[in-house]
């Protein structure tokens, strides 16, 4: 296999996802996965780009990730690559995100899947409201004015 096998930092990272939604607040959640999905994590065959959350019966469950199977897995190990993955947070944490959901437009997307320190597998997730085109086009100005600064101050 030609990928690099990683033991803790960042995996994955949702870009878009600052540019689509304009995040209030971050939370970091832990993952329910099975362990050939963690080790497939392991050699970043992750894609949380289309991911989001989702309250079913008063748990979190995040849901349209893609987590790869590895290609030398045995067919035993094979696992959904779509399935709904339980998030693993404080009841606390858990009935404010809910409350936050219930507000109209409000959605919570993953904005960064890593390994911590202690090798658990998290997500940083972003709760936010969508942006719509005038709010797209300013972020871009900024950004465009931003690497201007940048340039003439460079000389």
């Amino acid at each position: 296999m030609t990928r690099q096998l990683i033991k803790s930092g960042q995996i994955a990272e949702n870009r878009k996802a600052r540019f689509n939604y304009s995040i209030e607040d971050t939370i970091e959640a832990g993952v329910s996965l099975t362990g050939a999905e963690v080790k497939s994590a392991r050699y970043g065959l992750v894609n949380i780009t289309d991911g989001f959350v989702q309250n079913r019966g008063g748990n979190l469950m995040l849901s349209n990730v893609v987590i790869q199977p590895l290609p030398t897995a045995a067919k035993i190990t094979r696992f959904d690559e779509r399935r709904y993955r339980q998030l693993l947070m404080h009841r606390s944490q858990i009935n404010r995100i809910v409350g936050k959901l219930s507000e109209k437009g409000a959605t919570v997307v993953p904005l960064k899947l890593y390994f911590n320190s202690r090798g658990k597998l998290k997500v940083l997730l972003g709760i936010g409201f969508g942006k719509n085109k005038v709010d797209k086009r300013e972020t871009i100005k900024k950004r465009e004015w931003e690497k201007d600064k940048a340039r003439i101050l460079k000389k």
